[in-house]
């Protein structure tokens, strides 16, 4: 997410140069936008937006775009606006609209609910396995929210999709785990340390682990198999390494 960040503030400093625009002063986040031709500017951003209206943030090319509060903040900044983000926002997800069906909203995490309940939906389908990306995530109005939705999508994001998920589908914390990062039948690095010495051995995954899971690992030379916990992809840790990552539980998640 950092680097596109970079380099999404990056493609547009020369834009933003150009466009010198006569207002500065204190902007309001819109609660809906109107973007039916793809492209996301300051005015369908902010409230008072004036002189700076038409300086583009970003092309949408798919259902949503999701744009890092924090580079928004600093072109608004460069354009002549300010926006305090007094909400604490950390993500603007914006909808396509237009047409009769009226504008998308540009919303942020945690989501606040108006009349239906504002939960977070799927913006395309997922293979199992896929990793979810922050665009791949949209709030909308449904008339209620599975028990277990995530109130604030940075939940989800970075996580495995279990099985397929289908576009438009609410979104579940029991759709997603950890991503896999040790598969069944792989040579895996396993390290034992007590924090003075640190012994290292290539072994064998006996199942697919995900990252802070337990899994058996067979020595080729000898067949015997230990119990380890993976670490990242090809790597884990056995011996009292292992015994604190278990302690740590859900600490120790692959984010």
């Amino acid at each position: 997410m950092a680097r596109a960040v970079i380099r999404f503030c990056a493609g547009l400093s020369a834009a933003l140069v150009l466009a010198a625009p006569a207002f500065a002063g204190p902007v309001t986040l819109r609660a809906e936008v109107n973007d039916s031709d793809g492209r996301v500017t300051l005015g369908d951003l902010f409230e008072g937006a004036g002189g700076a209206a038409d300086v583009l943030v970003a092309n949408r090319t798919g259902p949503t775009v999701v744009l890092d509060a924090r580079a928004v903040q600093v072109m608004a900044w460069r354009a002549g606006l300010q926006w305090d983000n007094p909400q604490g926002f950390r993500r603007i997800m914006v909808r396509g609209g237009g047409g009769s069906t009226g504008g998308a909203a540009p919303t942020a995490s945690p989501a606040v609910a108006r009349g239906n309940v504002e939960v977070l939906s799927y913006s395309r389908s997922l293979s199992a396995g896929e990793i979810v990306q922050p665009e791949d995530l949209v709030w909308t109005k449904a008339v209620g929210a599975p028990s277990d939705a995530p109130r604030d999508a940075d939940q989800i994001i970075g996580l495995a999709a279990k099985r397929p998920l289908r576009e438009g589908a609410l979104v579940s914390t029991r759709d997603v785990s950890a991503p896999v990062v040790i598969k069944a039948g792989e040579m895996v690095t396993v390290t034992w340390s007590d924090g003075y010495v640190t012994l290292t051995m290539q072994g064998k995954a006996l199942k697919t682990a995900a990252t802070g899971d337990t899994l058996n690992i067979q020595n080729p030379a000898s067949k015997k198999v230990i119990e380890a916990v993976a670490t990242g992809p090809g790597a884990a840790a056995t011996g009292p390494e292992a015994q604190r990552l278990k302690a740590a539980g859900s600490q120790f998640a692959a984010r």
